[in-house]
């Protein structure tokens, strides 16, 4: 319907889909809203899924752009590289050099590339000192985009992402309404016209949070979130570690329904 008949989603725990869980507990996402979308429930439509969390650059253009190159889907979404510059000492510059390889390999294979750059941190406390080297990255990354012809989902501008419900409370992940409003997002840059409109805003919050809770949040974030992730650095584990890709194959694809809030999620615009 709308020129895909296939689409292959490569990337980490952003495109898996975490933390938009389903009640199995496994995770829906992005990815799986856009595929949705992109089938508008055609049962020729395939989609495979092969991100996985905690995959580094390498790790990701080793092991799933290769079968993307294989499979020569009509779309591929590509978001990779986060988990690589928030490491300290990280050379952001590198890895946008190695990411970039990657987007050529699959515009010189004919396949159309849609890119993802990083959020805001801004709101995030203590995440927000990522803020500087997320710019870096960004800017990067539109120059690829534009060298390579491939489209970009601009996270970092995207208002409703600058709001702390947008995400999780491991403030890496994003919320299920989050998730839902990117997915709207891509369906626009790709062109795709939706009833619902990713910008609205979101509801006025019934209390404002206090500084004092936002200093118990950040305790209770470095004790259950951080420092667990600076054990794994250190021991060279990811969260990935003995998973399987979601959906390792090209398949039709069994609709949500995309577009519905789910029913925890805001859906009533602030008065």
């Amino acid at each position: 319907m709308y020129g895909f008949d296939s689409y292959v989603a490569l990337g980490d725990s952003f495109t898996e889909g975490l933390n938009d869980g389903l009640p199995d507990g496994s995770f829906r996402g992005w990815a799986d809203r856009l595929a949705e979308v992109l089938a508008a429930g055609r049962s020729d439509f395939r989609y495979a899924n092969l991100a996985l969390r905690g995959k580094m650059l390498d790790e990701i253009l080793d092991e799933q752009l290769p079968i993307a190159l294989e499979l020569k889907p009509d779309l591929v979404t590509l978001c990779a590289g986060g988990n690589d510059i928030i490491v300290p000492g990280a050379d952001v510059d590198a890895v946008t050099e190695r990411l970039e390889e990657g987007v050529a390999k699959l515009r010189e294979a004919g396949i159309p590339v849609l890119m993802f750059n990083g959020p805001d941190t801004k709101v995030l406390s203590v995440m927000s000192v990522l803020r500087g080297k997320v710019a870096i990255y960004n800017t990067n990354l539109w120059a690829i985009a534009e060298r390579h012809g491939a489209r970009m989902v601009d996270l970092w501008t995207m208002a409703p992402l600058h709001d702390r419900r947008a995400w999780s409370d491991d403030r890496l992940h994003f919320s299920p309404e989050a998730h839902r409003r990117i997915a709207m997002k891509a369906a626009e840059v790709l062109g795709i016209p939706l009833e619902s409109d990713w910008r609205e805003p979101w509801p006025l919050e019934e209390a404002p949070n206090r500084w004092i809770d936002s200093r118990r949040s950040d305790l209770t974030w470095t004790k259950v979130h951080l420092l667990p992730w600076i054990r794994r650095q250190l021991r060279g584990e990811s969260m990935g570690d003995g998973l399987s890709p979601k959906r390792p194959q090209l398949a039709p694809l069994v609709p949500l329904d995309v577009l519905e809030v789910p029913d925890s999620a805001p859906h009533q615009q602030a008065s």
